[in-house]
């Protein structure tokens, strides 16, 4: 399949083009003329003004005429809180997804059904964040358009992800597991699993994938050199402290008590 312009961005709304997607045998396959046909509406989209009118001859916003914001009704079964949020043309919000302002989802995104956006989160361009997902206030899911090839940040379904935590640089987040407040993780940060008492790591090419049902906390580890031990200096780092069990479950349950 190879779509271009408006029925690529149609597409993608109906969830049947993804930048990403999974591959039917617990890995993902990456789709990069996706992400070049969006980079070539940015190259031909003209810039335009957009949205109300605030004054004679001027609206709130100027943008690529390409990629309004996108309006949804009652069938879509999506629910946007007023207070200043937006999702742009071209990305998919399922039915049941909760977005509370002010937050954001930006083109090519893959938000899947039952997944709640919190106030002041980004999902970012081509990002795929599956069912029932909580992205917690504050939290970025990093988008990725170039390299086109590169993996998009992936959130699988059920994951929890804690207020003001980081994904970039095509981190994958697996099923279930659970972020706490203040992890930050990219491409290359080592993930050290204290259950399994192994430290994971990856490349910018294959880049870190968080294990299923893995609960990860931010913590720091001490550094080595003459100089680091004299001044007593450590880096913050990401640990796996558990694998996720009925206790975990019952904290993220809060979750629906926002529903």
């Amino acid at each position: 399949m190879s779509l271009r312009g408006e029925a690529l961005l149609d597409a993608l709304e109906r969830g049947e083009v993804r930048a990403a997607e999974p591959d039917g045998a617990g890995g993902w396959i990456v789709h990069a003329w996706v992400k070049e046909a969006i980079l070539e509406i940015f190259r031909e989209s003209e810039i335009v003004e957009q949205g109300v009118e605030v004054s004679a001859g001027a609206r709130m916003f100027r943008d690529k005429a390409a990629l309004p914001v996108r309006r949804f009704t009652a069938e879509d079964g999506v629910r946007v809180v007023p207070g200043g949020s937006a999702i742009r043309r071209g990305s998919y919000v399922g039915a049941g997804v909760v977005c509370m302002p002010p937050m954001y989802i930006n083109v090519g995104a893959h938000v899947g059904e039952g997944a709640m956006v919190d106030s002041h989160a980004l999902v970012g361009t081509c990002a795929q964040v599956g069912r029932g997902v909580h992205v917690s206030a504050a939290c970025q899911v990093g988008g990725v358009l170039e390299p086109a090839g590169a993996r998009p940040v992936i959130i699988e379904d059920g994951a929890f992800l804690g207020g003001n935590t980081g994904l970039y640089e095509g981190v994958l987040v697996g099923a279930g597991a659970v972020l706490a407040s203040g992890v930050v993780l990219t491409a290359t940060t080592p993930l050290f699993d204290l259950v399994r008492e192994e430290t994971l790591t990856g490349t910018p090419d294959a880049p870190l994938q968080v294990p299923a049902g893995a609960v990860v906390v931010p913590g720091v580890r001490a550094l080595e050199t003459e100089y680091a031990r004299a001044m007593g200096l450590s880096a913050s780092c990401a640990i796996v402290v558990k694998y996720r069990d009925e206790g975990t479950d019952a904290r993220t349950a809060l979750e629906e008590a926002l529903r």
